[in-house]
This record gives C-alpha cells, structure tokens and sequence, in this order.
C-alpha cells in the first residue's frame, strides 16, 4: 500500500526538506525541473495542445517552476508566453538557471498580455510569501483572478500566490486558482481558511524527494484522513464485552435544556462505548428516561453528587457542557468531574462558564497530572476563554490559537469550524478539513463532543480522538448530504464504520486503482 502522504509542512519545514534532499546529491536545478514538470501535467490534464497559455512567473524559486513549465508546454506545442514580474538578470541559481533553458518570449509583467489566455500559470509567490503584496505583483494578482472569471484556467504553483502557506492568510490580496500543483508534502495554508477557498483542486506532486527526510525534519502538523483515523478507532474484539470497551458519562442539563446532553451521549455510543450513561438532575429524569433507550440514565445532583457518582472507576470518561448552563454551579461540576484520573471532554456552556476566570480553568486542568483532558470550543467560545491571551494575537491563525491554548491550559485544544484545528500540549497539531457547509447547524457541536467522548471511553488518546472524532463527524455530515439535522449525525455512524473498515475502500482511499 502506498505510504500516508498526510503531513503538513510550514515553509521552513519544506526549505529543511529541499536542503537535506540537495545535501544528499540530488541537484537543486532536478527538483526544479521535476517541479516544473508536474505544473505543465496539471495543465495538460485541463487543457489540449494550441492552448494560449500564460506564465506569470515571480523573482524566486516559484518564479523558476514556471520557467520550466513554460518550456515543457511550448513542447508539448502549446502557445507560451511567460510574464516576469522583476528582471532575468536579477534571478539567482536554480531558477536563473531554469530560466537560460528556457528559450520563449519573456515579457515584462503587463496586465494586457493577460486577454486571450485560455490558461495562467500562477508562479509569482509560492507558500514562503511572508508579506502583503503590493505594486505590480498585486496588480497581476488581480489580472490573474480577472482572466480567471472571463474563463481562463488558473493554475497555481505550490500555492496560489498571496496566501501564506503556514497560516492561510491572504496577505493582501491572492490569487483565486482552478488547481494548486504542490510538491511533496501540502503545507497548512492549503487547508486553512481563507487560504483553501483560493486553492481550487489540490495536487501534490512527488518531485524527488524521499519520505526519509521527515525523520529529520519531524513535521508538527498532519492532515486527518482515513488512514490516520483507522488507526485510532478501537476494533472490537471477538472477545470483548461491553464492559472491555468502556463507559461513558454525559451530564445533563435541567429539563428544558436537556436535548444537547442526549445528542452526546447517543453519539457516544454510536461512536462505540459499551456503555453510556446520562447523568441527570432530578427534575429532567423524566425526559430523560422517556426519550433514551441504549442511554442509560441515572439520577446526579449537582457537583456532591457528580463527584459521588465518578467514584465507580467503570466511568472512564466523562462530556460536560451541552446544555448544562452557565455559572457557578456547572463551574462546580467541572470541577468535580476534573478531580479524578478520567478522560474529560469540556464544551459548550462548560467552558462559557469560565470566561470571567479562565485561569481558574487552566488551573485545575494542569492539576490533573497529564490526565486526558479535551476543550472543544467554536470560535467564539474560544474567544471568551482565550481571548485575553497574548499568545491568540490578533491576525494569528487557527492552528497557532489552538496550539497556544493548549499549552496555556495544559488540555488537547479541538478548536471547531470548517477548518478544525486540533493541538496537544506537546505541540503536535493536525488540520480536518472534511466537513460540509451543511454541518454548520443546532446541535452539531454537541454531537461531536459525544463522538470524542465515545471514543476517549474506549481508551483511545485525548489527541488522538480529537482528531479521529473530527474527521468521522465530517464524514457522517457528508453521508446525510444536505437537509442534514443533528439527530442524522449518529444514526449514520454505521455506515461510516463500514466504509472506513471496509478493505476494499482502504485500498481506494490509498490512491491504489482498480480495486473493484
């Protein structure tokens, strides 16, 4: 099977991979040309030979990329013109050399040259672009995204130019690109927001070097997929029972409020623990006890009882927050709840109700002693818990947030949106980008709190089921289509379990063809 191509690299973390791959006699100008060679495939995959085609090719490395898809495409007889924005005598090493080879017109940038063209090459700025751009190289960036809406195939090199490919940001303006041709590994700023609006079809392209070089370079950061996930969902056992796979606790709120703690505690179970109980106040047992039938439901009130009732060590994991209200006394129950060895996922109105004392929060999850302890806000739960901090600067990205989050509160920080980031404590990160615009609805939040939960119970990682749990909500979104409403998130668990064991879809989801 061929390898999990899921990490992601920061720009330094490529140049690190370019220099050790260079260090070990593969030659600069070879990736360049391997480079080059996969933008001018993508263009040949859209467009037929006699294509008027145009490279927009920048002063650097990504400027060199286009040198060479240039000249391969004039070979394969399509009409080339390539646009430098800056002087052929100001180019240095591989891409002055990329650019000697290449023996088409070279024009000026000019916005005009771009009329006509049936295709751009976008290689002005690749994903190390570290400030706004301006003057004549965001006025092209205009003039691509203009011949891209008059209908012109836009084709970015390494990543559409203007957007940082570490954070996502559009760094002043960008371009809007058909199709992103990377090479070797993706980097963050295809999968973050706003960055992945502007990236159109993904292609990552082996240029020449090894996966070996990872060992050095150590990435922080992963994409969740398939692959990653199969490994972290616990398989039965032919030999287990429902006690082997654990016993999940989700604590109701009052009696109005109490549908958001049964869409957890249902995902929970969906999601595979042997057991899940909700632990209600007296006065929603009955609702509680009418509207469950796999959910078991047992009589807790308040923070003295919680901490009675987490005695039974059976209880290995526990979800507070979903319509649990917010004040002192779901403060006291977090506090309860986080006072033993369990798994604890905190969301919703647990978190919320820390907002005026975070650090009393941050406190009491660092004294747990490296016990699982998951946050999973939105955003603007994280703003109300986090938003003092120095380190959740204004303009950082969603993955810088969550990674300072969770080192500030000592927990695997799941900060939640169409772009999720996951951080653990220890730095590492990942990305889960599979969610539709359609899972943006009541009570969604609450279903993957139950999912984590569910899984953290069968004895999988805090991070590890953050990720996982991502990643399966995302899928079950995507399997309801749209129409989806909360409750159809776990009723199609089953089938997102048969497709992601399934041998078959495995291969497929591997990049291996012809498996059926």
């Amino acid at each position: 099977m061929p390898p999990v191509r899921n990490e992601l690299l920061t720009t330094a973390e490529m140049g690190e991979c370019d220099r050790l791959t260079i260090a070990a006699g593969t030659p600069g100008i070879v990736l360049m040309e391997n480079a080059g060679r996969a933008v001018a495939d993508a263009v040949a995959r859209r467009d037929p030979p006699g294509s008027r085609v145009v490279v927009v090719a920048g002063p650097g490395n990504n400027g060199g990329d286009g040198f060479v898809a240039a000249r391969l495409l004039a070979e394969r007889r399509y009409r080339v013109e390539l646009l430098l924005v800056g002087a052929v005598e100001a180019l240095k090493g591989d891409a002055a050399e990329a650019a000697r080879r290449w023996t088409g017109p070279t024009f000026p940038a000019a916005l005009e040259r771009l009329d006509g063209a049936h295709v751009v090459v976008d290689a002005l700025f690749g994903a190390g672009l570290a400030r706004p751009v301006d003057g004549l190289a965001k006025q092209m960036i205009e003039a691509v995204n203009a011949a891209g809406a008059r209908g012109a195939t836009v084709v970015a090199v390494d990543l559409p130019s203007g957007i940082n490919g570490t954070t996502g940001a559009v760094m002043g303006a960008a371009v809007e690109a058909a199709e992103s041709v990377t090479f070797f590994r993706a980097k963050p700023g295809h999968w973050l927001l706003p960055g992945r609006l502007h990236c159109g079809r993904l292609t990552v392209a082996d240029i020449g070097i090894p996966a070996s070089v990872l060992e050095t370079v150590r990435p922080g950061c992963v994409r969740v997929g398939p692959a990653m996930v199969r490994g972290i969902v616990p398989v039965p056992s032919l030999a287990g029972h429902k006690y082997s796979r654990g016993h999940a606790v989700v604590v109701s709120g009052s009696a109005s409020t109490t549908g958001a703690a049964r869409l957890s505690a249902r995902a929970a179970l969906r999601a595979g623990a042997g057991l899940v109980t909700l632990a209600s106040p007296s006065d929603a047992l009955a609702v509680n006890v009418a509207a469950n039938l796999a959910v078991m439901v047992r009589v807790v009130d308040g923070a003295a009882a919680l901490a009675a009732f987490l005695e039974d060590r059976r209880f290995n994991a526990v979800a507070l927050g979903p319509g649990l209200g917010v004040g002192p006394a779901t403060r006291d129950l977090v506090a309860a709840a986080l006072a033993g060895q369990r798994s604890v996922v905190l969301d919703a109105d647990a978190l919320t109700s820390f907002a005026a004392a975070p650090e009393e929060l941050f406190a009491a999850v660092r004294g747990r002693g490296g016990a699982a302890t998951i946050l999973t806000p939105h955003e603007g739960e994280f703003s109300r818990l986090f938003g003092h901090l120095d380190e959740v600067r204004e303009g950082a990205s969603k993955l810088e947030k969550a990674r300072a989050a969770a080192r500030r509160a000592g927990a695997v920080v799941l900060l939640k949106g169409a772009d999720t980031a996951i951080a653990d404590l220890d730095g590492r990160a990942a990305i889960n980008a599979n969610a539709p615009a359609h899972l943006a609805t009541a009570g969604a939040g609450d279903v993957l709190t139950g999912i984590v939960t569910g899984l953290c119970a069968q004895g999988a990682g805090a991070f590890e089921a953050a990720a996982a749990a991502t990643w399966l909500h995302g899928k079950a979104a995507c399997e309801v289509g749209p129409g989806l409403i909360s409750e159809d998130l776990s009723e199609v668990m089953p089938s997102v379990y048969a497709r992601l064991f399934d041998p078959l879809a495995a291969l497929e989801a591997a990049g291996v063809k012809g498996v059926r």
